[in-house]
C-alpha cells in the first residue's frame, strides 16, 4: 500500500512540471539574463452613455414616453 501511495506521489510530481517555461540548464554567470516584455496593460471599460439634459417644458417631445 505505501508503495503505491509513493508511486503516485512521484507521478504527480513529476507530471507537475510538464509545461513549465524556462531554461533547463543553469545559465552561465557572466550571461545576460533575457526577460519576456511586460503584459499589455488592461482596456479601459467602456464608455457609459452620457447622462440626458433637461428638456425645454415647451417642447412636444418631452412629454413622449421612451421608444420600446
Amino acid at each position: 500500500m505505501k508503495i503505491l501511495v509513493f508511486i503516485g506521489c512521484s507521478v504527480a510530481l513529476l507530471l507537475g512540471g510538464c509545461g513549465q517555461k524556462g531554461a533547463l540548464y543553469l545559465p552561465d554567470k557572466k550571461g545576460a539574463v533575457v526577460t519576456s516584455a511586460p503584459a499589455a496593460t488592461p482596456a479601459p471599460p467602456p464608455a457609459t452613455a452620457p447622462a440626458k439634459k433637461p428638456t425645454d417644458p415647451d417642447d412636444p417631445d418631452a412629454n413622449q414616453p421612451p421608444a420600446k
